[in-house]
């Protein structure tokens, strides 16, 4: 059973310059074809840390939940839903790929044109990270994202990353959980260091 898009706080966005195909069909259907995003692709964080998305990090949503494809991430410009059949997304070994046949309205006419004229330079997904790993080992703080929950795919006049819009809305949210992601580990540790202590009690 496909379930609605989430309402839920933590929400991210990331965005990609990439190629994007608007095929015609026999039945004069215009269908927008490309990637929303790009897996195993090291993405600067506006300096603080890069970051990758992993292969596989949205199979959990492509079979539960619905999502939205939006023009400028703007919820009351929906021009295709997966639930619906009218978005069609896939994981390959490059990335999420999506077909969007687009609807006669004018948000799909306009996307149509700004398509065909290049104004439109690439994608943006809005997701949720579900599980992400932190590695501080190195120069610049790597982090991959293993699984997230997806509600929407936008077409994007600005792809390009900004600073200032992932500092506001996502920043504290990972400083959150890399705190969780450092307790884990710690108490782990613990844990590992309580049990030695026991067998050296024990003789073992």
């Amino acid at each position: 059973m496909t379930m609605p898009a989430p309402k839920i706080d933590g929400r991210e966005t990331r965005a990609i310059i990439t190629p994007l195909e608007l095929r015609s069909a026999d039945d004069a259907i215009r269908t927008g074809v490309g990637y929303a995003a790009l897996f195993d692709t090291w993405t600067d964080i506006g300096g603080m840390w890069r970051e990758r998305i992993a292969p596989g990090a949205f199979t959990t949503s492509l079979a539960e939940r619905d999502v939205l494809a939006l023009h400028s991430h703007d919820s009351g410009r929906v021009v295709g839903r997966k639930g619906a059949g009218t978005l069609i997304l896939r994981e390959d070994s490059k990335g999420l790929a999506f077909e969007n046949p687009l609807p006669d309205t004018n948000d799909g006419r306009d996307l149509i044109v700004q398509l065909e004229r290049g104004d439109i330079a690439g994608m943006s997904i809005g997701f949720v990270s579900v599980r992400s790993e932190w590695d501080e080992t190195k120069e610049v703080t790597e982090r991959t994202i293993l699984e997230a929950l997806l509600f929407e795919i936008t077409y994007t006049a600005y792809p390009a990353y900004r600073d200032t819009e992932v500092a506001l809305r996502s920043l504290e949210l990972l400083r959150d959980e890399r705190r969780d992601h450092n307790r884990a580990g710690a108490g782990a540790r613990l844990a590992a260091r309580r049990a030695r202590q026991a067998q050296l009690e024990r003789g073992i």
